[in-house]
């Protein structure tokens, strides 16, 4: 089991928490709540030993795209997702987050 940490810039925190999926095979939980003013904190629990540097390419890939993402603290839980279920899961957090805002 590993824990990896990042963080990147953000705007004013997220509007509320957000879970989606599950810790199980292959899949993945992701755990949104509103962060400090400015930062974004990512924490992967990952089953995955060694990957960190594939973690980071996601995480800056999506926050590449995500120039006014709100400041939220993300927790993964991962248990040997697939890169497509990460960014499935991922976007599906961020879209909630938005609703959330649009009420």
């Amino acid at each position: 089991m590993e824990t990896i940490k990042f963080e990147y810039p953000a705007k004013q925190p997220a509007s509320g928490r957000v879970l989606v999926g599950v810790v199980g095979s292959g899949d993945l939980e992701v755990l949104l709540e509103p962060g400090e003013s400015g930062k974004t904190r990512v924490t992967v629990n990952t089953s995955v030993d060694g990957a960190a540097s594939q973690w980071r390419a996601l995480f800056d890939r999506l926050f590449a795209t995500l120039p006014n993402a709100a400041a939220m603290n993300l927790e993964l839980n991962d248990f040997g997702a697939t890169p497509g279920v990460v960014r499935m899961r991922l976007e599906q957090a961020m879209e909630l987050v938005k609703q959330q805002a649009g009420k």
